[in-house]
């Protein structure tokens, strides 16, 4: 027994019982697109950063990042490329387009206060 589906001719009908997970997804909660997009608008962290971070103990808190997410937005509804983030006495250096935090500095024991290669400084408040 052959059936036509989307125009080719297939030997089987392919069965999906109810209980199936692929019956589960509820589109818009947890498909694969929503679940991709949500992961691509997260805030990232080079390895670099990362590093910096840890050996400048500048602890981010779930409040810290929620203002660091939020700056990157803005930034980058203005256009901006390479911003200088400003929160606090920490400064971020994140690449907008990738939202990858790329360095981190606390101003205060910076021996440097220059930044470079930026096109935008965003305060996160």
């Amino acid at each position: 027994m052959s059936q036509l589906i989307n125009g080719i001719k297939v030997p089987f009908v392919p069965v999906i019982k109810p209980e199936h997970p692929v019956n589960k997804v509820v589109e818009g909660k947890s498909s694969f697109d929503s679940i991709f997009r949500k992961e691509v608008d997260n805030l990232k962290f080079s390895n670099h950063a990362s590093k910096r971070i840890e050996s400048r103990e500048l602890h981010l808190s779930s409040n810290d990042m929620t203002k660091l997410q939020d700056a990157v937005n803005k930034a980058e509804s203005k256009g901006a490329k390479d911003s200088l983030v400003m929160m606090d006495n920490r400064a971020f250096i994140v690449n907008i387009p990738n939202k990858t935090v790329i360095t981190a500095v606390d101003v205060e024991q910076s021996d440097e206060n220059i930044f470079t290669n930026i096109d935008s400084v965003v305060f996160a408040t």
